[in-house]
């Protein structure tokens, strides 16, 4: 292995990313820290998205109800940030639980939302548009 690509596996081991994250290294990462019991998994990692995703509105919430002040505003934002944070790690899990790498997934998303456009069925409900 040259020079160059064992300093790069080093810092991303040590998690300092000089580059473009992916999917499949944050995937891989996050995996590490993965504890859950495995009987369960998807019902806890569904519960643990929902939550995750119910922390993300009540900031949303309480940053409407107590307004932008300038000051507090970005600490705000960064807490939302956080929490989307979170909300991706559950999703990482998920996608990994259920053997679809997250990379699929977003991809396979962009297309469905592309093609929405192109059809002009982005407006309106339901999965099949």
């Amino acid at each position: 292995m040259k020079l160059e690509e064992e300093a790069k596996k080093f810092m991303q081991d040590k998690l300092i990313i000089t580059e473009v994250m992916t999917a499949e290294f944050y995937e891989m990462k996050a995996g590490q820290t993965a504890i859950f019991p495995k009987n369960q998994a998807l019902e806890y990692l569904a519960l643990g998205l929902t939550s995750e995703a119910g922390e993300v509105a009540g900031k949303v919430k309480k940053l409407i109800r107590d307004g932008e002040d300038v000051e507090g505003f970005e600490l705000k934002k960064m807490a939302i940030a956080s929490e989307i944070g979170d909300v991706l790690w559950y999703c990482a899990m998920m996608a990994k639980e259920v053997g679809v790498p997250l990379n699929d997934i977003m991809k396979d998303n962009l297309k469905k939302l592309h093609g929405r456009k192109e059809r002009g069925t982005l407006h309106g409900s339901g999965d099949n548009r």
